[in-house]
């Protein structure tokens, strides 16, 4: 069983890695190379969160091993070395191996090759690739051009800082520092750029993750937000419309400039592959004129504007996308509260959808989760289940408060994952201390995950949710991850007194701390950034309750949701009303088809009928006399009867009601609606 636990946290995190991606991105769409390194670096920074809590475990046998050694007793002894004395092993208890105990030497490799091959990403290889994928050149080898340009200055600036210490230390006479001690500061100082990040995020979701449940339990407050999300949501999507529709307009202009002949009409072409399936059917292919270009003294657009205007259009197609498929999906979310807000006072107990469900359910789900359950979740249960999820969230986000503030405290103990793990390394209880470690790492890892997920910086980076994240905001958040999974992991080895560093013991560290090297190269680091700094989150998790950052983006102009804001009910009157006005137009479609389907069903079948019963009816002597005058008016009739077929189909779709503000003459549109197939079935008849 030793090996058989990792391998099966190496298999399962790989698969949530990949459909945390598959959420994401879009394997159709984007480029492989793109998907590959995202995915590399998602799966990297989650298999530390889960092995982390093995390479403890195994820590704590490897103590209890050697204490037992060091304590054995003198030949001739009955006693078996195995056993510790009360010095030297408290318990008293013989140290038997844990299930998921992983053989020495395996783990410092492990380390080694995920946290080197994690730095390669961060800061090599994906910013690279950010710059390649936002490229508007046309080729490969112009990409990278592209991309090298783009990273001169990133690149060159750590060489610069880089370079400057080198000459430094070979310069001061005091100083003699080996390979080692190199990479241990180069260490350091990545961990201290992602420790100063990771405060600020852990602050946020502290706070953040146990209020959500809790305002989601209050009734209302998600469909307020709602309509208040519709309403900003609109502006951008209009917003979006209007730049698609600029930018087409510049690649029309192009399109129409530069001719079949043109040695840039390659790369016309490739803009025109990247448009919309209805922009291409209208501005198609200049092929039809073959005037020499060069007989003509006019202007053409460079190569370098066609780049520019090429990343224009993919930017402008994948904003206008994403808006549009937002909006469908806030439609349906809004549609679905509107209708949880209504069977709260429902007596029946079965919940009833205003709209069906566009994608057919499964039956399995159908059958369990049937209007009857669905009601007492959603109306019952679920509010109930929120806020004792968030007093529990919130308890563990005091825990880790504390411990934050009180982990450098080695005698007394103050850090309660130091007391927990402290207790249950007492009576080498390894199935506790793994899961104690788990889910403490996994609570911190969520604040500060989810956090990364949320946060959207203008349109530059944004996760969005339904394939519609862009290649660069994946490839940013790959490197986010990599920068903010060491310092995490060395955090949680501090608050839990893992790391030797803060428990001052001469005890045998973790693999993953043996990797990282000693501090004491940089004392002034690992005795004071890494140990005060982290108290900086009491301060953010004040900040983030009182909504100060919040207040501040509404001061500057970004509208957020803030209950006791005039701004904010505005907005949320706005997406009122727009949600009001999507569910008339799709009750009117449906109204409409229903129309429809009835009409063939009542009036199609009758006329079949009565055709039917007409061809049996006619005398066989007539049929060949009546042949030759049927043929002559065959045209006729079927001219006659499909103009009458067509002016009862256009009939139907022109009674459909025009919206003239109907809520001002009666309250239930359907009956409404009724009423009117009622007058206009009768003018048919």
């Amino acid at each position: 069983m030793s090996g058989a636990a990792l391998g099966l946290e190496i298999v399962f995190v790989f698969f949530l890695a990949l459909f945390l991606l598959h959420r994401y991105g879009d394997f159709k769409k984007q480029h492989r190379l793109v998907i590959v390194g995202t995915l590399l670096a998602w799966y990297l920074c989650f298999l530390i969160v889960f092995i982390l809590p093995l390479d403890v475990s195994t820590t704590i046998y490897n103590r209890c091993k050697h204490a037992a050694a060091n304590s054995s007793p003198p030949e001739g002894s009955n006693m078996t070395g195995l056993y510790a004395t009360a010095t030297s092993v408290p318990s008293q208890h013989l140290c038997f191996k844990p299930w998921s105990y992983i053989p020495d030497g395996i783990m410092p490799i492990f380390w080694r090759v995920v946290y080197w091959t994690s730095q390669f990403l961060t800061w090599i290889l994906l910013p690279f690739m950010q710059s390649y994928a936002r490229s508007g050149g046309f080729s490969i080898t112009g990409k990278i051009k592209t991309a090298l340009i783009e990273n001169a200055i990133y690149y060159g600036t750590y060489l610069l800082i880089f370079g400057a210490f080198l000459i430094y230390v070979a310069v001061n006479p005091h100083l003699h520092l080996e390979w080692n001690q190199l990479q241990t500061i180069g260490i350091a100082a990545a961990n201290t750029w992602g420790l100063f990040l990771l405060v600020l995020l852990l602050g946020y979701g502290l706070v953040e993750i146990p209020r959500s449940y809790w305002n989601g339990a209050k009734r209302g407050y998600l469909l307020m937000k709602t309509y208040f999300k519709a309403a900003k949501l609109m502006t951008e999507k209009a917003d979006a419309e209007e730049t698609l529709e600029d930018v087409m307009e510049e690649v029309r202009k192009v399109n129409e400039s530069i001719k079949y002949n043109h040695p840039l009409r390659k790369c016309v072409d490739t803009i025109l592959k990247k448009c919309p399936i209805d922009y291409q059917e209208k501005m198609g292919r200049n092929m039809d004129d073959y005037e020499d270009f060069d007989e003509k003294h006019n202007t053409y657009p460079s190569e370098k504007s066609l780049v520019k205007l090429h990343k224009q259009v993919i930017y402008s197609v994948q904003r206008h996308r994403r808006t549009q498929v937002q909006w469908q999906i806030l439609l349906e979310q809004a549609f679905y509260l509107e209708d949880v807000a209504k069977n709260e006072t429902s007596a029946t107990c079965q919940f009833v959808h205003t709209f069906q469900s566009p994608e057919p359910e499964n039956r399995f789900i159908q059958y369990f989760y049937n209007p009857t359950v669905e009601w007492y979740w959603e109306c019952l249960l679920r509010p109930w289940f929120y806020r004792i999820l968030a007093v529990v969230l919130s308890i563990f986000s005091v825990i880790v408060v504390w411990s934050e503030c009180t982990f450098f405290s080695t005698r007394p103990v103050l850090s309660l994952f130091a007391v927990f793990i402290q207790l249950a390394e007492k009576t080498y209880n390894y199935i506790y201390i793994e899961i104690a470690c788990f889910l403490s790492i996994f609570f911190l890892s969520i604040c500060v995950y989810s956090t990364v997920f949320r946060i959207r910086v203008f349109n530059y980076y944004y996760l969005a949710s339904h394939h519609q994240t862009d290649a660069y905001s994946l490839l940013f958040s790959g490197m986010l991850f990599c920068r903010l999974t060491p310092p995490l992991c060395l955090n949680f080895l501090g608050l839990t007194h893992m790391d030797s560093s803060i428990s001052h013991q001469n005890t045998q560290p973790t693999a993953y701390t043996s990797i990282m090297g000693s501090m004491k190269v940089l004392s002034f680091i690992a005795d004071g950034f890494y140990i005060y700094y982290p108290m900086l989150v009491v301060i953010l998790c004040i900040a983030t309750y009182f909504s100060l950052g919040t207040r501040c983006l509404n001061l500057l102009g970004f509208q957020q949701f803030m209950g006791d804001n005039d701004m904010t009910s505005d907005l949320v009157d706005e997406g009122k009303e727009l949600i009001r006005r999507e569910k008339r137009k799709r009750q009117r479609q449906e109204e409409g088809e229903n129309r429809r389907r009835e009409w063939k069903e009542r009036y199609g079948h009758s006329r079949e009928d009565s055709t039917r019963n007409r061809n049996v009816h006619i005398d066989p002597k007539e049929s060949n006399f009546s042949e030759m005058s049927t043929n002559r008016s065959t045209s006729k009739y079927t001219r006659a009867n499909n103009r009458t077929e067509r002016d009862r189909i256009e009939l139907l779709q022109d009674a459909e009601p025009l919206d003239f503000n109907a809520e001002t003459f009666t309250d239930d549109p359907l009956e409404s609606e009724s009423g009117r197939f009622y007058h206009e079935t009768q003018m048919l008849l």
